[in-house]
């Protein structure tokens, strides 16, 4: 990584490639590995263990060390639709079940991704490649962050005509606006958009079915329906004072930020500025870490960030055994930043919200906070420790509750879980027959890796849907041109 005190003045990528002979050095640590476990994506004691797109690490690993990159290359992406997005915001969970690990460090397992991915590009390996047929049936994606945008690839390879509608106005949904600019390159997003653009995948944005594109049109027009929109209901806090002005939803800041970014350089004001404020990101996770960096890019005057639950062990708990991702202490790029900028790691454990206070004009003027307990059962607020900070921003971070219910959802009459998910059945689809779902809008709030396993998926059945679909197609066609489907994307 480049230093935290340089890379805070400035919106570019934070990430920094390895040496060639350490990667290769790492690559060739792996073939140390008796049984690999990097690659099982299962599930255990709640969290990924292993990767859940089944890459074929231990395979392209080796061919990294013996210098073999472009196979190293066609290894990955038999799994992996995006290892140039996986490579930079995956967690890495294969890392966390790398046998090497358990006497030693893991292999540099997300490094070497990157690094293939990245080299792919520059050397041209990884280029168009429009399908040689078509099978003329049409497929809606609705949705194109990272679960949208796998299944419309996935299902454009086979031969369909894929439509991707997307509200904002432009492509990529988390990746896009979810996502600082620092830790994922916009231009790297809209590298991929234009690839898949060239190879006849179509894209409309600033169009949002149910509202923009009627659901009954959406149901005549297409042979069969996707619903990618992802886990975009926001955890509210129901304290004293919340609709005070100066509260926001992480997506609020963090979208604004992004889109000013891109539009304007930041010279459009038309974000949520944290400078020369006192800034409180409630929540302890990836989007919190987010927004922790975010305001420091900004210059704002003090940052704290609360976690509700204890801080965790240095090292592996015995109740967290590998190959279990290890739930341990982490300092992440964002509280780097904070240490080198404020002088301390921006992060308050065990804090709880009470309330919010006013200003004389309804704006948020600070915060009263309390410390939770959590060696008994049920955890108890500690007596007495009532603390009042200040804050003219707060940011809420603490995760997302599941799809939105209105609009599409609504209109379609999809049947939806107890946990409030898009209910699919297993073979991906919903209660309406021809249409499916994939990704956190099915699976909720999860990782980046999981939604394109979900798309990939979720496109697998389609096809097979298609093929065994009694309404017959018109005639097969030649694909698309790149300049009609580009161009169709660019005008809406």
């Amino acid at each position: 990584m480049r230093p935290p005190k340089q890379r805070v003045h400035d919106w570019d990528e934070f990430h920094e490639h390895l040496s060639e002979s350490v990667l290769r050095g790492e690559g060739g640590r792996c073939m140390d590995c008796g049984v690999p476990f990097c690659h099982t994506g299962i599930v255990l004691n709640g969290a990924a263990s292993g990767c859940p797109l089944n890459n074929l690490i231990p395979e392209w690993n080796d061919l990294v060390a013996n210098a073999n990159w472009r196979e190293a290359l066609t290894r990955l992406v038999q799994t992996n639709n995006f290892p140039e997005f996986t490579g930079r915001v995956c967690p890495a969970p294969c890392e966390g079940s790398c046998v090497r690990g358990l006497d030693n460090v893991p292999v540099a397992i997300k490094s070497i991704e990157c690094a293939i991915a990245d080299r792919g590009f520059e050397e041209s390996w990884i280029a168009p490649k429009p399908p040689a047929f078509r099978t003329n049936r049409q497929v809606a994606v609705i949705g194109s962050g990272p679960a949208g945008l796998a299944c419309a690839a996935q299902l454009n390879q086979a031969g369909h005509l894929v439509t991707v509608f997307e509200r904002a106005d432009r492509p990529g949904g988390l990746l896009m606006y979810g996502i600082p600019n620092m830790k994922l390159d916009k231009k790297l997003v809209q590298r991929r958009i234009d690839l898949m653009a060239a190879e006849g995948v179509q894209f409309l944005t600033n169009t949002e079915v149910g509202r923009d594109y009627p659901t009954d049109r959406l149901l005549s027009t297409f042979d069969a329906v996707v619903l990618c929109g992802g886990a975009t209901k926001p955890r509210d806090l129901a304290v004293e004072n919340r609709n005070l002005s100066g509260i926001h939803f992480a997506m609020e800041f963090l979208h604004s930020n992004t889109k000013s970014l891109l539009d304007s350089n930041h010279n459009d004001g038309k974000y949520i500025s944290a400078k020369d404020r006192d800034v409180i990101v409630i929540g302890g996770g990836d989007t919190g870490a987010d927004c922790v960096a975010t305001a420091l890019r900004h210059g704002c005057r003090s940052l704290v960030q609360f976690e509700i639950l204890p801080q965790p062990p240095i090292a592996r708990a015995v109740t967290n055994p590998w190959p279990q991702w290890p739930k341990i202490h982490r300092t992440e790029y964002a509280h780097q930043e904070a240490l080198a900028v404020l002088g301390r790691d921006p992060r308050e454990y065990c804090v709880i919200t009470q309330g919010f206070i006013s200003d004389d004009q309804k704006n948020v003027k600070g915060l009263q906070s309390k410390q939770i307990d959590w060696k008994g059962s049920p955890p108890k607020e500690i007596a007495g420790s009532e603390r009042t900070w200040p804050a003219q921003l707060v940011l809420l971070a603490m995760g997302f509750i599941g799809p939105e219910k209105e609009g599409l959802l609504a209109q379609l009459g999809v049947r939806l879980t107890d946990r409030g998910t898009v209910y699919v059945d297993e073979n991906q689809m919903t209660s309406v027959p021809g249409v499916f779902a994939a990704g956190d809008m099915e699976r909720g709030q999860s990782l980046v890796v999981w939604a394109i396993a979900d798309g990939r998926k979720t496109a697998m059945a389609v096809d097979r849907y298609l093929s065994h679909s009694h309404k017959k197609p018109a005639e097969s066609h030649e694909p698309r041109t790149p300049s009609a489907a580009y161009a169709h994307a660019s005008s809406r």
